[in-house]
């Protein structure tokens, strides 16, 4: 007799996960939140408070029962190292919000006791060059894992882990929509890390034995249906062609007089020949690989959480 397979989640709504953090004062502004929102994203103050500030202490609590589990076994062993950097991965499609999820949770986990020192990585830096994309035949496939030097940020987020005074990665720029020459971020040694990107739990690739997500102590994928994150897309390539396409210098320049119904029909096939296939293909089967899920709804406001079982 076969019994049907267990969910490793348990799924918290919205309103029962608020109930978490019924005295934990929310410590954002209006104005902050607002610089913190991305194009397309609709975060309000009280989703802060209801979602992301009980999300910010659950991390906090797992980043804290990690620090004391690495002194306990270096006590154990009779040795000396330096604390190990907290690393968490943050997942999800193009359009759905997961950059802002970043930029917030940085914000909140900074503020948690001890005020610990947190940085945040983004894995476009780590896209190669144009030039490379074209000569391997890939600008069609940016954002698809192929895309990606992978070595160089299995490398990075290694030698973070492993406690090196300084990290250096490279800096993408979305206004030239490429690599920037000559320009790095620089980590050093921080209490956590938080690395950001569409393949972020993808597992090893053919051949390899490590991937990225085997370095997280935390994982988190921000979902929603396709056809939803579809039409944020298109709504996000209008917000852009509005503002961001409007700079000469960007690549993206030529779009900026485009009549609507072109625009539409552009983003459209944008999203139907290369973000949603990668949605689809690379970046939906890593969901199950996450510690914690939020769960949007159409309206792009979280209606749940699902949190694997301990």
């Amino acid at each position: 007799m076969s019994h049907p397979i267990q969910s490793p989640f348990v799924e918290i709504e919205r309103a029962d996960w608020a109930r978490l953090a019924p005295r934990m004062p929310n410590p954002l502004t209006e104005e902050e939140v607002r610089r913190l929102r991305g194009t397309g994203d609709r975060l309000e103050l009280r989703e802060v408070a209801e979602v992301y500030l009980p999300l910010s202490r659950l991390v906090s609590l797992y980043q804290e029962s990690a620090s004391r589990l690495h002194r306990e076994t270096t006590s154990f062993l009779g040795a000396t190292a330096q604390p190990t950097p907290f690393v968490i991965g943050v997942a999800g499609s193009v359009a759905v919000g997961k950059s802002t999820t970043a930029r917030l949770l940085k914000e909140l986990l900074r503020r948690w006791e001890g005020s610990p020192k947190v940085d945040l990585l983004t894995t476009d830096g780590f896209l190669h060059p144009n030039r490379v994309l074209e000569e391997r035949g890939l600008m069609q496939r940016k954002g698809f894992p192929e895309s990606y030097d992978r070595r160089a940020l299995l490398g990075f987020v290694s030698r973070v882990k492993s406690g090196e005074a300084e990290v250096r990665a490279p800096v993408y720029s979305h206004l030239t929509y490429d690599i920037v020459p000559g320009e790095e971020v620089v980590v050093r040694r921080p209490d956590i890390l938080i690395v950001e990107g569409l393949n972020v739990l993808q597992p090893p690739p053919s051949g390899s034995h490590l991937a990225v997500s085997d370095l997280f102590d935390f994982s988190i994928f921000v979902d929603a249906r396709t056809s939803a994150i579809r039409e944020w897309y298109v709504d996000r390539f209008f917000a852009l062609k509005a503002s961001a396409f409007q700079d000469p210098q960007s690549y993206f320049h030529r779009f900026a007089d485009m009549s609507d119904a072109r625009a539409r029909a552009y983003s459209q096939d944008v999203w139907d020949s290369i973000n949603g296939p990668n949605l689809v293909e690379h970046i939906l089967p890593t969901r199950p690989r996450a510690d914690l899920v939020l769960r949007k709804a159409d309206d792009h406001t979280i209606r749940s959480v699902l949190l694997r079982k301990v």
